[in-house]
């Protein structure tokens, strides 16, 4: 009970500072002043209306392309299905290539001939820019 006493006392004092704040606030500010305020916040209201209505309407529509696109299906669902399967055919593959993935890798070696030579002859050591 005591608790709900001092939220009723809170409330009360805060109603008693906004309506004298808004009194002290029309008494010494120019007049215009508190309408400019009032406008601006209006103002800021609409457009995050605006913005909330932007972003429901996306989202709704988002909804609406993802249904015609796949039907009723579960896209997260479908998503990690096809992760498990992709794991299931890459070790089948490994399976049957006798784990060559998971085995030391063959080191490559070029013929020594085959990159060709690696001196230019037509390069001018005289320039400066080399």
């Amino acid at each position: 009970m005591r608790r709900l006493f001092w939220v009723g006392v809170g409330v009360a004092v805060t109603v008693v500072v906004v309506r004298k704040g808004r009194a002290v606030a029309e008494a010494y500010l120019p007049q215009g002043t508190t309408d400019v305020v009032a406008g601006a916040t209006s103002l800021t209201r609409a457009f995050a209306t605006a913005r909330h209505e932007f972003a429901a309407g996306m989202a709704e529509r988002e909804t609406q392309l993802r249904r015609e696109l796949v039907g009723d299906v579960d896209v997260d669902e479908v998503r990690a299905g096809a992760g498990r399967r992709a794991a299931e055919l890459r070790s089948a593959w490994d399976d049957a290539r006798g784990g060559a993935r998971r085995g030391p890798q063959r080191e490559r070696r070029v013929p020594p001939g085959w990159a060709g030579p690696l001196d230019d002859p037509d390069d001018d050591a005289d320039a400066s820019f080399f």
